[in-house]
């Protein structure tokens, strides 16, 4: 129990350097009630030795959600494709069977969010926006079925890419929107997996150079060129890259240093930005991004030497992770949460399993876990986070047909 070793609920483990700020008594609160967190496993470990992953409790919240949703809820009508995916793909990872009804009834919801013109919105009946178009598609190759796969209309989805396509390379979320590294990304990995990239990419023409000129001097990739580097627009910028094959373009070593030390010495999670606090939203978006950057290093031969222990894990330190997802992050009702002291929602849950899924499946197969076997959930793929059977089955369908004509 090396994390305990670290320092006390008494102790100031941040150092302000004798000036306080906001952020600075933000962050000794996370600690202080993440400290505490870990002090009340300790104390209980002579009756429970091990930490659980309590999955019937998260598969109950699941389940709920699918069937009904709180007035809470209201805020994201214009997110109910990602709701679907959010709920579907975190039970595709505990490895629980939606029955064929229910699937049939997400099926038929998801074909009302799209839109005539091409592209999915974020309710029946709304405009068509690349966030929602990304959430529906995974959603629907999570279901596994085909009426999921001819649920999407892929003539008009093409048109909806291409008329999103701006002449720069970039692409905005919806017509007249913003454009930033998440709408390519959206449109990159529903192309991917719906088989509408060719072979010469003409839809992506400019976008990998785009791309690039988003990373900044710290390492990680804001949302345009000149932005801040984030967790979130890293993991799409970079993703987006991997899927496109151009990752070999940014500069890898100086991403791999900004992204390791985004996770927190004391915590174990990750944070999006520097000076951020911990989330476990994060786990996912910083810790899915370092399988993709190890694997690039690992084909330029960079994985080896001085580093060789590195070859048997993603290049950060995954066991802290999982402490910090399971002991602090599950809540006690299913579901699990940001941090200590918030509450669970369905987009936290999604990507602290898929953050947790992504820190127990190691390099050529091997697997390591904090508490029991059955902590270990089904493998994400790091690029579309999805399990590697839901990708390897959509590509297979859609790889099969024609490509629509433009």
């Amino acid at each position: 129990m090396d994390w305990l070793e670290k320092g006390d609920g008494d102790m100031k483990l941040n150092d302000d350097e004798g000036l306080a700020t906001y952020s600075s008594i933000e962050q000794e609160g996370v600690e202080h009630n993440v400290m505490k967190k870990f002090k009340d496993f300790e104390e209980l470990m002579d009756i429970q030795p091990e930490i659980f992953l309590t999955r019937d409790r998260h598969i109950d919240y699941l389940l709920k959600g699918l069937n009904m949703l709180s007035k809470s809820y209201e805020c994201l009508d214009a997110s109910r494709p990602w709701l679907c995916y959010w709920i579907v793909h975190s039970l595709n990872l505990l490895e629980e069977e939606i029955p064929g009804v229910m699937k049939s009834r997400i099926c038929k919801f998801l074909g009302k969010c799209q839109h005539p013109k091409g592209g999915f919105g974020g309710g029946p009946g709304q405009i068509a926006h690349l966030a929602p178009t990304y959430a529906a598609v995974n959603c629907l190759s999570c279901l596994q079925t085909e009426e999921a796969y001819n649920t999407i209309n892929r003539n008009t989805l093409l048109e909806f890419l291409w008329r999103m396509r701006q002449a720069d390379g970039s692409f905005t979320m919806h017509d007249d929107g913003e454009t930033d590294t998440r709408s390519i990304y959206c449109a990159v990995s529903a192309a991917s997996l719906t088989g509408l990239l060719n072979e010469d990419l003409e839809l992506f023409n400019n976008s990998v150079q785009w791309l690039v000129r988003c990373q900044t001097y710290e390492g990680g990739m804001g949302g345009c060129p000149g932005a801040e580097a984030h967790g979130g627009y890293t993991f799409c910028g970079y993703a987006a890259l991997v899927i496109l094959d151009h990752y070999k373009l940014v500069d890898t070593d100086r991403m791999l240093r900004w992204v390791t030390n985004k996770q927190m010495k004391m915590e174990g999670g990750f944070q999006g930005r520097t000076n951020k606090l911990v989330d476990a939203c994060y786990s996912f978006w910083q810790g899915g991004l370092l399988p993709l950057i190890h694997n690039t290093l690992e084909q330029e031969g960079g994985v080896e030497g001085e580093v060789a222990e590195a070859q048997e894990t993603w290049l950060y330190d995954q066991m802290a992770l999982q402490h910090y997802v399971l002991h602090c992050c599950q809540c006690s009702f299913g579901g699990l949460i940001d941090k200590p002291g918030k509450s669970r929602d369905y987009y936290h849950t999604c990507y602290a399993l898929s953050g947790l899924s992504s820190s127990q499946h190691c390099p050529n197969n091997h697997a390591i876990h904090v508490g029991p076997k059955t902590n270990v959930l089904v493998a994400v793929h790091p690029a579309y986070n999805l399990t590697y059977d839901s990708v390897q089955k959509a590509m297979h369908h859609f790889g099969n047909l024609p490509l629509p004509s433009q």
